[in-house]
């Protein structure tokens, strides 16, 4: 396939889950384009109030911050043809299982990442994506398989031509 499929990489900010996701489609030559939400905390936070002027409310900071934000979001999971949303042990990211629900609403294949431990919290988010993943090498296994058809193990995979 030569299309370079976009993947829209999703989630907690603080570890290098997306870094390992890239370098893993990168050493598979996965045909891919990645794209993510900022991941600059701050920058992230602030981005409403420094475009826009500030706020003396917290609240209003932050709206202002979501919805420039939003713009970003919504545009990137709108052109994504896979969703990637990790869930982090550190913090409970209220904007990820947002993006999760509103890929899932738009009919995007939607890849879920998260350890065991929240498997009971993320059951409904879980139940609406189309894998669910512990791991970014199980992610890029996933991206392997539904874009080149190649699965670990298997010889002679004949692949239908598009």
């Amino acid at each position: 396939m030569s299309d370079n499929w976009r993947i829209y990489l999703s989630g907690e900010i603080h570890t290098d889950w997306r870094e390992q996701i890239i370098a893993g489609a990168k050493d598979a030559a996965l045909p891919v384009r990645f794209s993510a939400p900022v991941t600059h905390h701050e920058a992230s936070d602030d981005c409403g109030v420094a475009i826009l002027g500030g706020e003396t409310e917290k609240f209003w900071h932050d709206h202002k911050g979501a919805q420039v934000n939003a713009i970003r979001t919504r545009t990137l999971i709108d052109k994504a043809d896979v969703v990637v949303v990790r869930f982090g042990e550190k913090y409970k990211q209220w904007n990820a299982a947002f993006d999760a629900g509103y890929a899932s609403a738009l009919g995007k294949p939607v890849i879920i990442m998260h350890g065991p431990d929240h498997a009971h919290a993320l059951k409904e988010v879980d139940a609406a994506a189309l894998a669910v993943a512990e791991s970014p090498d199980q992610v890029v296994k996933i991206l392997r398989y539904v874009i080149d058809g190649a699965l670990e193990g298997y010889t002679d995979q004949k692949q239908a031509a598009e």
